[in-house]
């Protein structure tokens, strides 16, 4: 085995955020995601199950411009129990989160919503059905 062969998993996600206060503001207020640390005013953690998701702002250590707004740039999918993709669904609606794609049963076996963050990122929450 090679040492890149040792890798098993991801273990924390870095988003570079236009705008972080409304970025920190969805994923407190509206994922219901805890702030588990925060490091400067730049970078801020959530610990979700055994991965790391940190928001920070585009300059500093990588000082690459933002993309533009509405530009795509990572997808998160979020597992929950099959029962619960709909009640999530619901959840988010009724905090005024609008899905891009309704829940919907997959035949390769994923029950599915997705919907975006102010960012304009794609998440989705998922389970195998």
């Amino acid at each position: 085995m090679t040492a890149l062969g040792s890798i098993r998993q991801i273990d924390y996600t870095v988003v570079y955020a236009r705008d972080l206060d409304a970025m920190r503001h969805f994923y407190e207020a509206v994922m219901g995601f805890a702030l588990t640390r925060r490091l400067s005013d730049r970078w801020f953690e959530y610990q979700i199950g055994s991965t790391l998701l940190a928001l920070t702002t585009h300059g500093g250590r990588f000082d690459d411009p933002p993309p533009v707004a509405g530009a795509l740039s990572v997808q998160l999918a979020f597992r929950v129990p099959p029962a619960m993709v709909e009640a999530c669904a619901a959840e988010l609606e009724a905090k005024g989160v609008t899905l891009v794609s309704r829940l919907t049963n997959h035949p390769f076996g994923h029950r599915t919503i997705f919907f975006r963050d102010p960012d304009g990122n794609v998440l989705e929450i998922y389970a195998e059905i």
